[in-house]
């Protein structure tokens, strides 16, 4: 299983021969309030042959219209139940709305919705291919159902949001420490920032990587810059 990071939660994962792409989002400038730290890795347009897409809730950073507009008819791309509309409304065209602990399956790769929260509908992925696991958390606050999630799928690498601002829309490094504890985490939602001082904070990867450390857990941290990718 490779992990290709393109930029803040849009990551690409190959596995069995399949290429599932997270959360995409290609803006370069961001919106009112936030704005883009780095350019994504690579353009929209030339990953328009991925298969699937995963969408763990409808923000406009984690849900790119203008590529699931240019997005094959026949992609599917997977949304939170109740929720697809709004992705059907951004321009994708195949939508199956997944429940949490719903598995669709594309040839040799499984994937499966699983519990999230956040301030909209929205869930978690598991994605197992080749005896390997990744969860891909979004952008959810921690909760109890990432016990359930760790006891139960056994994921060998996660996808978290390790940092947050001073309006928390993500977990943050609290508690991505009191997350699954996989064997790997590579954080994610790294690449926009408040346009505001006043809203950031001192979080980042690598201080959640010091308090790792401290607090002398098991966790290999790997930070995945625009372009760099990683195997497990």
């Amino acid at each position: 299983m490779r992990l290709t990071m393109i930029g803040h939660s849009t990551v690409l994962i190959g596995a069995a021969g399949c290429n599932i792409l997270t959360d995409p989002y290609f803006g370069l400038h961001g919106n009112p309030a936030f704005y883009r730290v780095h350019p994504p890795a690579m353009r929209a347009i030339d990953l328009r042959a991925v298969d699937p897409v995963l969408v763990s809730h409808n923000h406009w950073d984690h849900a790119d219209r203008g590529f699931l507009h240019m997005l094959d008819p026949k992609v599917p791309v997977l949304a939170p139940a109740g929720r697809a509309w709004v992705t059907r409304w951004k321009g994708a065209r195949n939508v199956i709305g997944l429940r949490p602990w719903e598995t669709r399956r594309f040839g040799r790769v499984a994937i499966t919705a699983v519990p999230a929260r956040h301030i909209v509908t929205t869930i978690g992925f598991l994605i197992e291919a080749e005896s390997k696991r990744a969860y891909f958390a979004g952008d959810t606050y921690f909760g109890d159902f990432m016990e359930q999630i760790g006891r139960e799928m056994r994921p060998d690498v996660a996808l978290l949001p390790v940092m947050a601002y001073r309006i928390p829309m993500t977990m943050g490094e609290d508690g991505a420490l009191r997350a699954l504890r996989p064997a790997t985490a590579v954080p994610i939602h790294l690449g926009t920032a408040p346009r505001s001082p006043l809203f950031r904070t001192g979080q980042t990867p690598e201080h959640f990587g010091d308090l790792v450390r401290a607090a002398g857990l098991p966790l290999n941290l790997v930070n995945l810059h625009e372009g760099q990718s990683w195997e497990c």
